[in-house]
C-alpha cells in the first residue's frame, strides 16, 4: 500500500519533487499556471465569460447550453495560483457551477436566474480585470 507520494519517491529512490508535489496536490504539469501559458490561461478567461454572456442575452438558458462554458471557466479560474482563493470571480462562477448541478439538461433557468447570472459573470470578468494591473 502506497503511504504517500514522498514515501513512494523515497523508496523508489526518485528525485523529482517538483513532480511528487505536482502529484499531492492533484494538479499534472499540463495545467500549471506558469509564464509559459498564463496568457492562454487569461485569454480563455475573459473569452469564457464573454461567450457565456452572449449565450444568455441571446437567451440560452439551458443547462446543456451553458454548463461546459461555465465548468471549463470554474476550472480556468481555480488553476489560476495567482488569484487568491476567496476571489470573488471563483467564488461567483462556483456559485453557478452547482447551481446548474442542480438542474437536469433540459432545464432552463428564470428570468432573473439569468438577469443575476449575466450580473454575476460581468461583475466576476471586471473583478479578474483589476487583478491583471
Amino acid at each position: 500500500a502506497v503511504v504517500s507520494t514522498q514515501s513512494t519517491g523515497r523508496e523508489y529512490y526518485l528525485d523529482c519533487p517538483a513532480a511528487l508535489q505536482r502529484i499531492e496536490e492533484g494538479k499534472p504539469i499540463t495545467v500549471k499556471d506558469n509564464q509559459g501559458n498564463i496568457s492562454k490561461s487569461v485569454a480563455d478567461v475573459i473569452s469564457l465569460h464573454i461567450t457565456l454572456c452572449d449565450k444568455l442575452h441571446m437567451d440560452m438558458r439551458a443547462k446543456d447550453e451553458l454548463y461546459t462554458d461555465l465548468k471549463c471557466l470554474a476550472d480556468v479560474l481555480d488553476r489560476m495560483s495567482s488569484l487568491p482563493p476567496d476571489f470573488e470571480g471563483k467564488m461567483k462562477v462556483s456559485f453557478w457551477v452547482q447551481e446548474l448541478d442542480k438542474l437536469s439538461a433540459a432545464d432552463t433557468l428564470t428570468e432573473d436566474q439569468v438577469r443575476q447570472m449575466v450580473f454575476d459573470l460581468e461583475s466576476s470578468r471586471e473583478a479578474f480585470v483589476r487583478t491583471l494591473g
